[in-house]
């Protein structure tokens, strides 16, 4: 291989790590944007919620919704690192992506087919921040043009 021929190959790999990230941190901003959002509709016991009878898992709808509004604000911070490209942000997004899901899933049949939505939507926040490797750490905004 010639130096050249490295060097696409490496802007390529680059590009791909970037947009993962940048994929992650917008997905993850949305799904804790959502969050906080579903956590204060549980908070004030909105109609929007099934109430179900003999759930192995039944909590509060008022603690549903705090678990949901302290995941959601946690995410939107970590998604904030993650534009910053900081590893410390990739592992905890990776976390709070799970805890997401695992959340979700317990909440199930209170809102089932939004929990279905964020368990996905939490299942590709994973996958991005897990499938760049460490060296192809990328700053997403590096070839954003400055004079816009």
């Amino acid at each position: 291989m010639t130096a050249t021929h490295t060097g696409q190959a490496d802007a390529t790999k680059q590009g791909w790590a970037g947009g993962l990230t940048a994929f992650a941190g917008v997905m993850l901003i949305l799904v804790g944007l959502l969050d906080i959002f579903r956590g204060i509709m549980a908070i004030a016991e909105d109609d929007v919620f099934l109430t179900t009878r003999n759930y192995v898992f039944e909590f509060d709808l008022t603690g549903w919704g705090w678990v949901h509004l302290a995941l959601g604000a946690v995410a939107v911070v970590v998604s904030i690192g993650l534009f910053q490209t900081a590893t410390w942000a990739r592992v905890t997004g990776v976390a709070i992506a799970a805890l997401v899901i695992i959340a979700n899933f317990l909440s199930l049949p209170y809102y089932p087919v939004w929990s279905v939505v964020m368990i996905a939507l939490s299942g590709f926040i994973i996958w991005a921040l897990c499938v760049v490797r460490r060296d192809e750490s990328f700053d997403p905004f590096e070839h954003v043009p400055h004079d816009m």
